[in-house]
Order: C-alpha cells, then sequence, then structure tokens
C-alpha cells in the first residue's frame, strides 16, 4: 500500500485545510462542503469507481492512502469516505443500467452518495433484527419505519438503503428476506422522509431517519430482493479496511505533534522529551501504530487478490483504532493541559478519533467474530 504519488498530491491539497479550518467548523457543527468539493475535483473520491463509469478504477489500497493521508495531515476523511466504500454496493450488484445512470454522476460530484441506512433504534449492531419494511405496491416499494447513525444524511444526494422486503418465518434464516435500494433523497425528502440531526461529542453529522409510506421505484432495487444483507455484507470487509487505514493516519497525525512538542517543550532546564515518562509512551504508540499498518497492509493484500479477508479487515479495524486512541492518549499526557486547549487541536482529534472504537463495528463484535470464526469458539451471540 505505498501510491506515494497519490498521498503527495492528498497532503498538499490538505495543506489548504488547517486546523484553524476544521475548528471553526466544529464550533459550529458544520459540514466541511468546500474541502469535500475540493476531493471531489480532484478525483479522489471517484478513485475507485471503473474508468468506463467517469472514475480512476483504482484499488482499494489507494483509497486507503488516500484517506489516511487526509488524516495524517490533521483533516477529517468522515466526511466524505462512505462514498469510497458505499459505492461498492452499487457497483458489485447493481444492474448495468443503475451503474451506467449514476456512477458517472457520482465521479463527476454531480451527486453524492454518502448515506448508508442499515443501523435502527431497535437493532443496533444486530442487523437482522431490522424492522424497516419494503412492501411491494406495482412498480413500487413502499417504505416504512426509521434508521439511527445515518451519517451524513443531510449532505448527500442518494442513500443506499437496507429493508425488510419478507418477514422472517419458521426455519427461515433471520438473514433472509432483506433487500437494498438506491433512495434519491430528495424526492424522499418530498415525500414522507424526515431527518433529524443527533448532536454529538465530534463533528459527524449524523442523523435519524424516518420513512412514513416513502415510494421507491422498483428498478431501485439492487440486485435480487432478499438478498440485500449478502450484498451489505460484502463491502463491510472494504469498509473495515478503510476505517483501519484512516486510524493509522490519525496515529501518525498525534506521534508527529507528539514528538515536535516533547523535542520544543523545555521545563526544569530541559527537552521533556529527554524523559524516559515521556518518550516511552510515544515510542510505544508509534511501535503499535507500525504493527497496525501491517495488519491493514495484509489486509488489503487479501481484499486486492480476491482471497476471504474477514479476520484480517477485523483484525486491521480494531487494531488500528486501539493504536489510534493510544496516540490520542499520549498526545493528551504528552501535552498537559495544553492538550485540552482548543487551538492545538488534540482535543478534536481525540474525540473525533475515540468514535472508532465504536464505529462502524464495535470492538467486542469483532472479538466474537475472531473467537468464534478464527478460533472455533462457541457462538456467543
Amino acid at each position: 500500500m505505498m501510491h506515494d504519488d497519490i498521498r503527495a498530491s492528498v497532503a498538499k491539497l490538505c495543506e489548504a485545510y488547517p486546523g484553524s479550518y476544521w475548528r471553526a467548523l466544529d464550533r459550529d457543527r458544520a459540514y466541511p462542503a468546500a474541502f469535500v468539493a475540493e476531493l471531489t475535483r480532484a478525483g479522489f473520491l471517484a478513485a475507485l469507481i471503473p474508468q468506463a463509469y467517469g472514475g480512476s478504477g483504482l484499488p482499494l489500497g489507494a483509497a486507503a492512502a488516500i484517506l489516511e493521508e487526509i488524516q495524517a495531515a490533521g483533516c477529517n476523511g468522515a466526511s466524505c469516505h462512505a462514498q469510497m466504500y458505499v459505492m461498492g454496493t452499487l457497483l458489485r450488484h447493481g444492474s448495468e443500467g443503475q451503474k451506467r445512470k449514476y456512477l458517472p454522476r457520482i465521479a463527476s460530484g454531480e451527486l453524492r452518495l454518502q448515506a448508508f441506512g442499515v443501523t435502527e433504534p431497535g437493532s443496533g449492531t444486530d442487523t437482522a433484527s431490522i424492522t424497516t419494511t419494503a412492501r411491494r405496491d406495482g412498480n413500487r416499494y413502499i417504505i416504512r419505519g426509521a434508521k439511527i447513525w445515518t451519517s451524513r444524511a443531510e449532505h448527500s444526494d442518494l442513500m443506499i438503503l437496507l429493508a425488510r422486503t419478507a418477514p422472517v418465518t419458521e426455519g427461515m434464516k433471520r438473514t433472509a428476506g432483506l433487500s437494498v435500494f438506491l433512495l434519491d433523497m430528495h424526492e424522499a425528502k418530498q415525500n414522507g422522509l424526515s431527518i433529524a440531526p443527533i448532536r454529538t461529542m465530534m463533528n459527524h453529522a449524523t442523523t435519524t431517519i424516518t420513512f412514513d409510506d416513502v415510494p421507491v421505484p422498483a428498478e431501485n432495487l439492487i440486485g435480487t430482493e432478499g438478498e440485500g444483507f449478502r450484498y451489505i455484507l460484502s463491502g463491510m470487509n472494504a469498509e473495515r479496511i478503510l476505517i483501519a487505514a484512516e486510524c493509522v493516519g490519525d496515529a501518525r497525525w498525534f506521534i508527529a505533534r507528539s514528538t515536535a512538542y516533547a523535542k520544543e517543550r523545555v521545563v526544569f532546564g530541559r527537552p521533556i522529551g529527554q524523559n524516559q515518562g515521556i518518550q516511552f509512551p510515544i515510542a510505544r504508540a508509534y511501535a503499535n501504530m507500525r504493527a497496525a499498518g501491517l495488519m491493514v497492509a495484509e489486509a488489503l493484500r487479501k481484499f486486492e487478490a480476491d482471497e476471504p479477508c474477514g479476520p484480517e479487515a477485523n483484525m486491521a479495524k480494531m487494531l488500528a483504532a486501539d493504536a489510534s486512541f493510544e496516540a490520542a492518549n499520549v498526545a493528551i499526557q504528552t501535552h498537559g493541559g495544553f492538550g485540552f486547549a482548543e487551538d492545538f487541536d488534540i482535543e478534536r482529534k481525540f474525540r473525533e478519533t475515540r468514535l472508532y472504537q465504536v464505529a462502524p463495528v464495535s470492538t467486542n463484535l469483532i472479538l466474537s467474530h475472531l473467537a468464534e470464526h478464527v478460533l472455533g469458539l462457541p457462538r456467543s451471540y
């Protein structure tokens, strides 16, 4: 996962968006529209879209490099990272007509595909328990239910939506009967869709969405009815790998800041970085960041070779999230009181990287997956 030319270009772009830009947005809970627009113009958000549809046709490793460098520059790729992996559902399972209709417009920036409607208030990470329904009515489906933690919904033209098209009956798998739709957000908002922002500890533009008999054309069904869980699952490895790359970037940023400050901050007549109590935690954070990066590289290698990579993708996400949060804690400790000061950006990035202990999949679920599917332990949930 090198892509040095891409990394250099992303780093150069990010120079125009320093900490002051992100602090202002954080105070107002505003969306970084200018930053996302520039990433789009540069073609970075269309990296995975094939050239035949107006994109760059690059491998997942290129997308990982883009997102890692955004984070390493002190910016926040969470404002747009979903377009990297959500679009894969359409790319892998959509019809040729759907791809030709939407992918070129996504690649050009005319349309934004940032919203991913899966999680519900009552289901959490138990996706098979969702209750939002899609009822067939002639040449359309009628959507009824609610989603939560649907990030960037207010800044997305399209949504990938998972809904139940058939109830679970005796002898039927709980994951059966789920289907995926491509929802036009503008039409839906005029026909029963409502969006309520959720204010959180970081500026993440997340929402609750309610569907009050929202009509969706039957032609917007992606793939085969009832196969939606499999379609969504196929994109989760990519999601975990890309989030892991972002966490590695966050860890790089924290470690760079800590190292620089430890060299320049003088207390008791010498730089604090001369003290082992300061330098050892930074060095350990660096070692753990590098180890996480190696797991990200291994997950990418298997993904790009079309090999099963579920355990590697999950471990990459867990280890990278742990490494970034460790580095965040070290940065605060190294900076002392200044670690809590807004102008140093440490506290903002600390809040942002804390999210990845929980989302898009919690550490506990990853451990359960490894215990059951890798180690052969009894199923715990």
